[in-house]
């Protein structure tokens, strides 16, 4: 899908950063490739939903584990950006709203995702 696409894209991106260790980026990989099927899983069920900034914000009810899979994927995109950052002289900041509206424009129909301007809306 789309979304993995963009997921092993952002993760390859990262893989060249050299402010981060291949170690690092080997466990980094392998825990996203691992949570994306229950990311997406809580996407279909409208549970959390993509942020303005390239986070994943829970909308609903989830458990426990789904939060802590949420603060995982969240904690592990921000690593993400601050390597992506140190590559491009761009700020972590702008890095996560880049990569918000590139999510934003491939998410599947019912999906939530906020708008630049904070509204959030259901693709």
């Amino acid at each position: 899908s789309s979304l993995v696409r963009l997921a092993l894209l952002v993760v390859a991106a990262f893989c060249s950063a050299s402010a981060v260790h291949a170690q690092d980026l080997d466990t980094l990989r392998a825990r996203m490739d691992k949570r994306l099927p229950a990311i997406l899983a809580l996407k279909d069920k409208q549970a959390v939903g993509e942020t303005n900034r390239g986070y994943l914000e829970v909308r609903g009810g989830v458990g426990n584990e789904e939060q802590q899979q949420v603060s995982e994927e969240n904690s592990d995109r921000r690593k993400v950006y601050a390597a992506l950052a140190a590559q491009t002289s761009a700020s972590a900041d702008d890095v996560g709203r880049q990569r918000a509206a590139q999510l934003a424009s491939i998410a599947k129909r019912g999906h939530w995702v906020q708008e630049p301007r904070g509204a959030w809306k259901q693709k």
